[in-house]
Parts: structure tokens; C-alpha cells; sequence
């Protein structure tokens, strides 16, 4: 699967200011929302969500690889985080290595075994070693089947910073969001995006020019694998807890939906697309199951109405890149 990229404009010193002024903006509009009243977890969970749909968005945006299982990456880490932090008692930064490297772990085997399919037949194998690793997690010990390993302790970051307090909590997430956003921006960027994205155009042009694509696509998906990690680790102290929930398929299929109501191939879409659909199941809760219903009835109107997404058709319309 290959991204929208009919309307894709060059990189140029003008289209990055306009994205580093807008990543200002975006970074100050965070770090005041302690000051709003907003519900502070409402946005933590989103701005977990919002890391991890760019990091899946750097896969398919990027390399035009559509994975349906990368839950298994948040899940993962949430696991092994939430594990070192509650049974080895770590402190909180070992215990965000400790998923991170899991994540990683993961991303080398399952990026081995799926990057030389593709197409459907890539995505097809992506989910099958999700669901693998989801009906391993149900039986094995530490994770503690369906009852998820909960009551994770905070803990102090570096020894000095409470987690327990919210606003401290919401500043780390912040900083780990922001980190991880700007070195998917970099990734982008350099000369190894540029090649990822002459991959997702055209592979056999690429081929012919010398490049060994699926060393690039390997090296991708293992990137976006371990970003994914990093947003389950942070994950893990704001909901104190790790469950089959961010393990499931359905997750995956959740991450799809963020990036493609954002913009795909998009560098804010993600984001925008994460807040939306996390602000849909928090406000819309009431409703029940019906918030599935509204998810997807709100998905075919982005789909038959903005074919880029939200931010990808106002880029469009502007003709910025964003």
C-alpha cells in the first residue's frame, strides 16, 4: 500500500520552517494544558496514542508498509515495563529502557520474518504474529492473563521527579512525546527518508539505482517498532497498568483509523488524529457501544469526504507541508 502522495511537495527550507513553527505552536499549546482545566489524563493517553500513530505513520506514510499488528509493540513493552517496575523494582527510567528494548527485540524478529512479503501479504503476516503474541500473553505467567499486571508503581524519575504528582507526570509524557516526535521528524528528513520515500514511489527505480530496499524497510520497521515501544512505556505510568487491551487486533485497527483521519503521510496528521479519536471515546463514553458505531461512521465520511485526512487537506488547500 503506498500513501497519498499526488499533491507531495518538496522539501524545502520554507516547508521546514513552516513545520518547525508549527511544532512550536503545537509544543506550547501542550504545555499549557495544565493550566486549562483540561482533564490532564484525557491527554496524557492521547499524547501516547499520538506517539505511537507516528510511529506507525513513519511505516506506512513513509515506506508504504500497512501493518495490522503494530499493538504488538505497545503491548509488549507496556508488559515488560510494567513487569521491571512492579516485580524487579526498577526505577522509572530502566524500567521505559527495559520496554524500549523489548520493543526493539520484537521488531528485529517480526520485521525479519514479514519485511520480505508485501502488500497485503505483508500486512496479513504483521496480524498473525500480533494475534500470536496476544494469545501468548494470555497464557503466560507474568502477565497475568486477562487481569493485566496492575497497580504498577510510578515511581521517581532520575530519583528526583515524583511521578505520582499529575502535573509532573503530564510534563514527563509531554517531553517523551515531544522527543520522540522530533526524531521521527528527523528521520524523515534525512538522506535514509529520502530513500524511504523514492521506496515507497517507485521500489523498482529504486532497486535499479543500487539501493537495497528491504534493508531500508527493515531498518524502518524496526524503527517504528521501537518508537511504538517507547509510547507503551510511557503508556504504562499513566494508566498504571498493563493489559491485553494493547495487545488485541483491535488496537492495531485503531492506529490505522488515527493516521488516516489525521493525514497519511502527513507529520502533524497523526497526532491530530490520535486527539480526535481518543476524544471520541472519552466524551462519547456515555453512548456505549455506540461510540464504535459514531468511530465508524465518522471514518467513511473522512474517507469519501477527505480522501488526505484533516491535516493532509488543509496542506493541501494551503499548499504547505505540515
Amino acid at each position: 500500500m503506498t500513501a497519498l502522495t499526488d499533491d507531495t511537495l518538496p522539501v524545502t527550507p520554507r516547508a521546514m520552517r513552516d513545520e518547525m513553527i508549527l511544532f512550536v505552536v503545537m509544543a506550547l499549546l501542550l504545555a499549557s494544558v495544565p493550566f486549562t482545566g483540561v482533564y490532564p489524563f484525557f491527554v496524557m493517553q492521547a499524547l501516547c496514542f499520538a506517539l505511537l500513530a507516528c510511529a506507525f505513520n513513519l511505516l506506512i506514510g513513509y515506506g508504504g508498509l500497512l501493518s495490522f499488528g503494530h499493538a504488538m509493540f505497545m503491548g509488549t513493552a507496556g508488559y515488560c515495563s510494567g513487569h521491571a517496575l512492579k516485580v524487579w523494582g526498577l526505577p522509572p527510567e530502566l524500567g521505559i529502557l527495559v520496554g524500549i528494548a523489548a520493543a526493539f527485540g520484537l521488531s528485529l524478529i517480526t520485521g525479519y520474518i514479514s519485511i520480505r512479503r508485501q502488500g497485503i501479504y505483508f500486512s496479513m503476516i504483521t496480524l498473525a504474529l500480533s494475534q500470536l503474541l496476544y494469545f501468548i500473553y494470555l497464557q503466560a505467567p507474568f502477565t497475568h492473563g486477562e487481569d493485566g499486571i496492575q497497580g504498577i508503581p510510578q515511581g521517581h524519575l532520575f530519583g528526583v521527579f515524583d511521578l505520582s504528582k499529575p502535573t509532573v507526570l503530564y510534563y514527563v509524557v509531554l517531553v517523551g512525546f515531544l522527543a520522540g516526535f522530533l526524531l521521527i521528524y528527523r528521520i524523515i528528513n534525512s538522506p535514509f527518508g529520502e530513500v524511504l520515500k523514492s521506496i515507497r514511489e517507485n521500489e523498482p527505480r529504486a532497486i535499479s539505482l543500487g539501493y537495497r530496499t528491504d534493508q531500508y524497510k527493515f531498518l524502518a520497521f524496526v524503527l517504528s517498532g521501537t518508537l511504538a515501544g517507547f509510547a507503551g512505556a510511557l503508556k504504562v505510568f499513566v494508566a498504571q497498568n498493563a493489559s491485553l487491551t494493547d495487545v488485541h487486533w483491535s488496537m492495531s485497527g485503531e492506529v490505522v483509523l488515527m493516521t488516516l483521519v489525521g493525514g497519511l503521510g502527513t507529520i502533524f496528521g497523526p497526532v491530530v488524529g490520535a486527539f480526535v479519536i481518543i476524544a471520541m471515546q472519552q466524551y462519547l463514553a456515555g453512548f456505549g457501544q455506540w461510540v464504535t458505531v459514531i468511530q465508524g461512521s465518522i471514518f467513511v465520511i473522512c474517507v469519501l469526504t477527505f480522501r488526505r485526512g484533516v491535516i493532509g487537506e488543509i496542506a493541501h488547500y494551503f499548499r504547505r507541508s505540515l
